[in-house]
């Protein structure tokens, strides 16, 4: 495995970084506690010793089964990274900034952005709980608050660097003016940002600015939620309550699944995963300093950790760069 240090921090993560929002179950079609367990050990077992998780992926499962799984371990060989901001709990619904229903037809979950000062301070007590531990290594805004001054935000976190219950400050999903905006209150980890062989928007503003002021970026959904495997245009399906469903529905199949059929001889000719093969390009790529991967099970774990092996030399990020440009 590589470890990287993140931004101005002291943080050395794993290059490939476990990600924790399938497991939660909520969105993804449920979970199975025992197998999302295995999947933690695995990658720990493998060299990824970073977790990224949040509070709203399974309205605090996906901590909770974090906080169980690494018990009796050595908290200071593991980086836990969560988040902070999305709320639909009774006390704080209504207030903030409506996001989406995350609810069924049965029941109604309204989900706010909310990152006042209050609702921060109540929120990483909430994550410790769950985690099991008395400090977060890195704790990251989950997404913007437009009813919430940034700087009001930003207060709050550097307060919880003071106090030692986080080491470091992030923020997830912030443009350019916003990462401006927030660096005059504190100086920022990271940048939590999709980005992927599909999404390389922040190629153009936001990766510029993060390698000139040393912000880490942190890559999610670099597989596009298990599109860039492949494996959805072969015999894997969806449940129905899966919000890949509508996911998916932003790319166009045939031109996604024309691509990976032309990088496909790369990954057999390494004896690779299309998987493994799109993980390593991702980590590759300039001011990228972590890939979110998720896994619902062991073996998708460590095929994940295993990904950092993958020898890509320059002739070879040509020639994806090339197919790249027919998407």
């Amino acid at each position: 495995m590589e470890y990287r240090k993140l931004g101005k921090t002291d943080l050395k993560l794993s290059a490939i970084t476990y990600g924790a929002f399938a497991i939660g179950g909520s969105m993804w079609g449920g979970n199975e506690k025992k197998d999302s367990i295995s999947a933690i050990h695995a990658s720990l077992d493998n060299g990824v010793t970073s977790l990224d998780t949040a509070p709203f992926y399974g309205l605090g499962l996906s901590e909770e089964l974090i906080g169980e799984a690494i018990k009796g371990k050595d908290r200071t060989n593991i980086q836990l990274l969560t988040k902070f901001g999305l709320v639909w709990d009774g006390s704080n619904q209504g207030k903030g900034d409506f996001f989406f229903d995350a609810g069924t037809e049965a029941k109604s979950i309204p989900v706010y952005r909310y990152g006042s000062k209050k609702n921060i301070i109540k929120e990483v007590e909430e994550s410790l709980k769950r985690l099991g531990t008395d400090y977060i290594d890195l704790l990251q805004i989950h997404w913007p608050d437009a009813s919430t001054p940034i700087a009001e935000t930003m207060d709050a976190l550097e307060e919880l660097i003071k106090q030692g219950k986080i080491l470091a400050a992030g923020v997830c999903n912030y443009d350019l003016a916003q990462l401006k905006e927030a660096e005059q209150s504190i100086s920022l980890a990271s940048n939590q940002i999709p980005y992927s062989m599909l999404n390389r928007g922040i190629e153009v503003g936001v990766v510029p600015y993060a390698i000139e002021n040393n912000i880490g970026l942190i890559a999610y959904s670099p597989l596009e939620r298990g599109l860039l495997t492949g494996k959805y245009f072969k015999e894997a399906t969806l449940k129905t309550e899966d919000h890949r469903n509508g996911y998916f529905d932003q790319f166009d199949p045939k031109k996604v699944k024309a691509f990976l059929n032309s990088i496909a001889p790369l990954a057999e000719y390494k004896n690779v995963s299309l998987a493994q093969l799109v993980l390593r390009w991702t980590t590759l790529q300039p001011g990228i300093t972590i890939v979110l991967a998720g896994a619902r099970n062991a073996e998708q774990a460590i095929s994940n950790a295993q990904a950092i092996n993958v020898d890509i030399n320059a002739d070879e990020l040509t020639f994806i760069k090339e197919h790249l440009l027919n998407l």
